[in-house]
Order: structure tokens, then sequence, then C-alpha cells
């Protein structure tokens, strides 16, 4: 019982293209004593580099060097934390199922992810019972923050800010390295023997600018550290990360609590896949719904549909055959929405009248 209360711990390693995430993860991976990792990397572009690097370490193989399911998850559609409403929320459940195997689960970001909305993703329910954020480690390139480029370079970040439609175009690389910083639990000064003392001590003081003072800075090259250093700090991040500063959160974001949440439940007799999944998109764009998970059970199929929606973003597919005890006349399909302010009432009216055709029921927030 004690395994199943257990919360595996997550640490996030944050930073822009080229300052040495991916090295770090190799260290840790290299160095691993024992400790059952899973890993999810953030992939940008076609050619899955940093896939192929950490595969190189053994992960995602077995012994005889044979790829495993389960092992290394490359996420591969723009930054982590816009694909937190696609892929990410999948990834984690299927880690849930494999909890016993898992002692540690480390994201690499893409260079350019905000890190804030994914450690308020850790508050989500289904996520929040069975992983904590152990720290948010955002590793700094110091030879690019020494000359205030910030990136090592530049013209390759802006160019993957341009090929990807889910990432800010607008906002001053400045701004994102500082939204970088302030989400940190311990920042990585790394490639130092590329910089004198004095360089270090001038970077250290920027970055001491934009970080709460418990938040301690080490040096490194190549990213070697002691893993005591990089794992096990307990930050709980998830906790008190509405309270870190950015440039791009909401006004009230500091008084916002993020562990608010209602769940209700919303059950219909469905006529197709596609009126289903409208009519819940109807009730996700006129209410704060940030999860839907449910079954349809569509006329005339002998399976079960499995409908899943974060965000707007909603798939769907045939998971089993209906069992005999499940098979009736009275058949519906059933979904829970997880979101805030949900009235059940109005929502069950909403998705009534969506399915009927009738447009005008949908509820409006308070």
């Amino acid at each position: 019982m004690q395994t199943q209360m257990r919360k595996i711990p997550v640490t996030i390693v944050t930073g822009f293209l080229g300052s040495g995430k991916t090295t770090l993860l190799r260290h840790i991976l290299q160095h691993a004593g024992g400790k059952r990792i899973a890993v999810i990397v953030n992939e940008f572009g076609e050619l899955g580099i940093d896939g192929e690097i950490l595969k190189g370490c053994g992960i995602g193989c077995d012994e005889n060097g044979v790829e495993t399911e389960g092992q290394l998850y490359e996420l591969a559609n723009g930054c982590l934390c816009c694909t937190v409403q696609e892929e990410f929320f999948p990834v984690m459940e299927k880690l849930v199922e494999r909890r016993e195997q898992i002692d540690h689960v480390l994201i690499e970001t893409s260079g350019l992810a905000l890190p804030k909305p994914l450690v308020q993703a850790f508050n989500w329910p289904q996520i929040k019972n069975s992983f904590t954020v152990d720290a948010v480690v955002t590793v700094v390139d110091g030879p690019a923050a020494a000359s205030g480029q910030f990136a090592d370079n530049p013209v390759a970040v802006d160019a993957q800010r341009k090929a990807d439609p889910n990432l800010d175009h607008e906002s001053p690389l400045h701004e994102l390295f500082e939204d970088q910083l302030s989400a940190a639990d311990l920042v990585i000064l790394n490639k130092t023997d590329l910089l004198d003392e004095a360089h270090q001590a001038s970077v250290e003081a920027t970055i001491r600018e934009e970080i709460p003072p418990q938040v301690k800075i080490v040096r490194a090259q190549m990213g070697h550290l002691d893993l005591h250093t990089l794992l096990g700090l307990e930050a709980a991040s998830e906790e008190t990360i509405h309270l870190r500063h950015d440039h791009h959160g909401s006004a009230d974001d500091a008084d916002h609590h993020h562990d608010e949440f209602d769940s209700v439940v919303v059950h219909a007799n469905v006529p197709s896949r596609e009126a289903v999944i409208a009519a819940l998109q109807g009730l996700v764009e006129t209410n704060t719904i940030y999860r839907v998970k449910g079954f349809a059970a569509l006329p005339g199929a002998a399976m079960r549909l499995v409908i899943q929606g974060v965000g707007r973003r909603f798939d769907s597919y045939f998971d089993r055959r209906w069992q005999a005890g499940e098979v009736d006349e009275g058949l519906q399909s059933r979904f829970v929405l997880i979101g805030e302010d949900l009235d059940q009432a109005a929502l069950q009216q909403a998705f009534d009248a969506a399915l009927s055709g009738v447009a005008s029921a949908q509820p409006q927030q308070a």
C-alpha cells in the first residue's frame, strides 16, 4: 500500500537551446546508480537528436539493446508547456500505470518552454495524486549570458520560435530567460570552463536578481554535478509556483489557488462520435474545463469508444468490446469533466441540448 501512495518525484530541466540540458540528462542517466528513471524528452524538429542521444545511454533498451516500450517518451509537437494540452497528460497516465518500476521522472523541456504552466499542470487532480515536482532545474549558458545574448545561438533560437506555431514569437529573449529563472528551484551556471572568475561572478549577480534568495546557483562544466545536488530536493514546486513572478502570467495569478478543482459527471445517449465530441467541445468553450474523459456507447457499435480531451483538443479510440453485463438498452455514455466553478445541472442541460441540436442552452460562467 505504501508503494501505491508514494508520489513519484519529477525533475523538470529547462534552459535555452544549447545551454547543456541534454548533456546534463546524459550525466544523470549515466550515474543513476540503479535508480530507475523515466525520461520525457521534448523533441524539436524531425531528427530526434536528443532522443537518440539519450537512447545511447541505454534508456529505452533491454539488456540486448532491443528497444522496449515505455522507457523513453519523445514529445514532438512544440514546446512541452504547449503540448501539456496534447500529449503530456496521456504520457503521465502511462507512467502511473508503471509506477512500481519508476523511482524518478526527468522532463527535458524545449529551449523556449515556459516552465510555469508545466509546473501548474502538476496540480491537476490525477497528476497531483501521483507526482510531485522535486525541482525545476534551469540550465544557463554561462558565456552566452555573459555576452548578453542569453543563448549561444540567438539566430537558431529565433528560427526555432518562428518554425513552431505553438511558441511565443514576440517576447524579447531576456523576458523568456527571466521566466525560466523565476520558476527555478536550482540554477546551473554551465560552461564555467569558458569564463574567468570575474565573468562568472557577473553572471551570477544577474541571475540572483531574478530568483528567490533560497534558490541555489551551482557552477558546472558539461553538466557534471553530483546527483545529490540535482535529485531529491523535495521542493514540491507545484505548491508555490503561483507565487513566482513571470512576464506571461495573469495579473491575479499570485492569488489563484490551483488545487481548487471541481469534478462532475454528465451522461447521455449519443447519436455518433462526431456529435458527442462536438457537444463536449461546446462545453469546454463556454466553461472552465481542463480535462474530459469518458466512454461513449455508439448506436450499433460492439466496442466501447474512449474519448479524452485536454483543453480544446480531443482524441478518441475504441479500446474493447462491451461486456455482457454492460450491454443493455439503457446503456449511456458517461464523461467526467474536471475544471473550476462547474455546475453539474447546467452542464448536463447544455450537453443534452447540444446533442439534441438546441444550441441556445449553453451554460454561461457566473
